[in-house]
């Protein structure tokens, strides 16, 4: 079963920078897709931000150029550097993590393509 534990979130002022991290404990095939997710009171879960287990990265148009997504293979971690943010960055931000099947080599930005979820971590930009 894997697991995800996320940390790192909190209150940062607009133009600020906070790094999430999400420590994974469980996987047990080579072939995986990490992402992060966010939701914002009253929105739907959008995908920030997703990484293939050997490197690829896919990253959403609002925010590319701002976050980075990372992951350090020897600690089982998963990061979100967080940069320039904004007061739309406002949302709590989950890590998601699900195995690739076949040929896949894509990690997706879709919600219903993981079923690894962590517990969450808020972040919230004020000014």
């Amino acid at each position: 079963q894997v697991q995800l534990v996320e940390s790192g979130g909190g209150s940062v002022q607009v133009g600020g920078s906070l790094r999430l991290s999400c420590a994974a404990s469980g996987f047990t095939r080579s072939r995986y897709s990490m992402a992060w997710f966010r939701q914002a009171p009253g929105k739907e879960r959008e995908g920030v931000a997703a990484i293939y287990s050997y490197g690829t990265t896919n990253v959403a148009d609002s925010v590319k150029g701002r976050f980075t997504i990372s992951k350090d293979n020897a600690k089982n971690t998963l990061y979100l550097q967080m940069n320039s943010l904004k007061f739309e960055d406002t949302a709590m931000y989950y890590c998601a993590a699900d195995y690739l099947g076949g040929g896949s080599w894509w990690p997706s930005r879709r919600r219903d393509d993981y079923h690894y979820w962590g517990q969450g971590t808020q972040v919230t930009v004020s000014s």
